[in-house]
């Protein structure tokens, strides 16, 4: 990947040569990405060729940028975005003209998705049905499977269950709350830190995190509204894990995906094993694609049928670095970046050379 300023080369056809689009760039480790222009490499059998419709700033592009993440560092500059819905320009694999959701595993050597155009792997690109709102499609996609998977495939989720979502007010935690009610949950209560913000979510009861509160004592305020939990969604850690051990019933099943409120948690083992108790764990990142195609199918089904939602910030790829900065401030939102008008302009461009 080169920075150079915006240019085109090569003919009207996308096949012709390389494309040089516009996209945001992180320089170095810890930096907020600024808009520049990037030199896309040829694409190679086996990949797709997209225009970048939606492509929403996930909390992961984030801590991938900042240096700090436990599964990739990039040193030098490169487009970040781990997900988007595009329209297919070129493929080998899925037809001109369609519009798909794919996977962006982003690099120095390959673009992610906050660009205009993006080439990525056959394997990462999934049809999009016809009947989904591209925007909603790319918000839900990331945060959707991680509070779908979790919950309906690894959990077992059943009717008549009580859900705990630890973490309820990120979209993550909206859709959580969500998808537990349309799979029968007979009560789901969402904990955060915004109360506020908790009071807007669907959640039958909510319980707002308090500084320097003891586990024992955020047991007591869950237990209070929850009685025992057959279900954990755990996207904290730390302290609110440790409360959520002691208001499990029999047989509860606790899935973590993240650790907003530490890296460490005390899971004391007569507890685990007192109440035979499974605690996991689910990554997105490091689960294929393929593996989160029926996840998807339901969300989007879902969504289209306006079973769920999730709020929607949205910002045109000039704005980039406005969107990073409302992700990193917690917006309860997604922020999602559409590049169209930037695409424009480079069809323009590219014309008139």
């Amino acid at each position: 990947m080169s920075g150079t300023d915006p240019q085109w080369r090569g003919t009207e056809s996308v096949e012709s040569d390389a494309l040089v689009v516009a996209a945001g760039i992180v320089d170095a480790p810890g930096e907020t990405p600024h808009i520049g222009s990037v030199t896309l490499p040829r694409r190679a059998p086996g990949f797709t060729l997209l225009e970048v419709i939606a492509a929403p700033v996930n909390p992961l592009d984030l801590l991938i940028a900042s240096g700090n993440f436990h599964s990739a560092r990039h040193e030098e500059p490169y487009v970040p975005g781990s997900e988007c819905v595009g329209t297919v320009l070129e493929s080998d694999t899925f037809a001109a003209g369609i519009r798909v959701y794919a996977e962006c595993h982003a690099s120095p050597s390959l673009p992610g998705a906050l660009a205009t155009y993006v080439i990525v792997p056959d394997g990462d690109v999934i049809a999009l049905p016809e009947d989904v709102d591209a925007v909603s499609a790319a918000a839900i996609g990331n945060s959707g499977v991680a509070a779908y998977v979790p919950l309906v495939e690894r959990a077992a989720l059943t009717a008549g269950e009580v859900v705990l979502v630890l973490g309820a007010t990120g979209a993550v935690g909206q859709l959580a709350i969500q998808i537990a009610k349309q799979h029968g949950a007979s009560k789901v209560i969402g904990v955060a830190r915004d109360r506020a913000a908790l009071d807007r979510t669907v959640a039958d009861a909510v319980v707002d995190l308090r500084p320097d509160e003891s586990a024992a004592e955020l047991a007591q305020r869950i237990a209070a509204v929850s009685g025992p939990v057959d279900v954990v969604l755990d996207g904290l850690y730390g302290v609110p894990l440790e409360a959520a051990l002691q208001v499990c019933g029999m047989r509860a099943r606790v899935v973590n995906i993240g650790n907003l409120a530490g890296s460490t948690a005390r899971v004391p083992a007569g507890l685990l094993r007192g109440k035979q108790i499974s605690l996991s764990g689910f990554a997105g990142l490091h689960t294929p694609l393929s593996e989160k195609a029926a996840a998807l199918s339901w969300l989007w089904t879902a969504s289209a049928r306006d079973n769920i939602a999730v709020d929607v910030n949205t910002y045109p790829l000039r704005e980039l670095p406005a969107a990073w900065n409302d992700q990193a401030s917690s917006p309860h939102a997604k922020c999602v970046i559409l590049p169209g008008d930037e695409a424009r302009q480079q069809i323009q461009q590219r014309v008139s050379v």
